[in-house]
């Protein structure tokens, strides 16, 4: 387990909301805990520690191919778009880019034999952050572990819990299904 931040004790239930892939969720209730599972992906926490508002991403791909960067038509589930969304949202509840923290995680690359897309997207969020001058209080990214990550967006307090490489299964090919025998009737 990686403890990032020490979590206060609250004496108020915690209200726990599921971040997953292609979502942005803000938050500013002390009482909120954002939650995400991660491999390849990377989940970024941003807060302002003096508006005490705070925000999770999770994108699965960093950035589109250049064809639909110069179309402009691409999905809105990669990294690009969701750092843009998440720091807008924040600074729509009040908070000031310039007082933005963040905290990156995941980035993992569990198959050597395949393109290593936790590497791309840990690299990206960092030069993101460093490009709009957002400060990075710390990172736990790339190995070959999945992660949990528990962020209190109010506060700044996370932690990130690893499991263990062997934990993750390979992939295993998938099998065609039967080719259907008989006639076929075209109408």
């Amino acid at each position: 387990m990686t403890l990032m931040t020490p979590f206060e004790t609250r004496s108020s239930p915690v209200k726990r909301i599921a971040v997953i892939q292609g979502e942005v969720r803000t938050s500013a209730d002390p009482d909120v805990e954002l939650t995400t599972v991660l491999g390849s992906c990377v989940a970024t926490c941003l807060y302002d520690p003096v508006a005490r508002i705070g925000g999770m991403n999770h994108f699965l791909l960093a950035e589109p191919p250049e064809h639909q960067r110069s179309s402009g038509d691409f999905d809105e589930h990669y990294g690009l778009y969701l750092m843009e969304l998440l720091i807008n949202r924040m600074i729509g509840c009040g908070a000031v880019k310039g007082r933005m923290k963040a905290r990156l995680f995941g980035g993992a690359n569990f198959y050597h034999t395949i393109q290593q897309i936790g590497a791309i997207n840990a690299e990206f969020a960092r030069r993101f952050l460093q490009q709009e001058g957002i400060g990075l209080v710390n990172a736990d990214l790339g190995g070959t572990c999945a992660r949990r990550v528990h962020f209190r967006p109010a506060s700044g307090q996370v932690r990130c819990k690893n499991t263990e490489a062997k934990a993750i299964a390979a992939p295993q090919p998938t099998r065609r299904p039967p080719t259907a025998l008989g006639e076929v009737e075209l109408f």
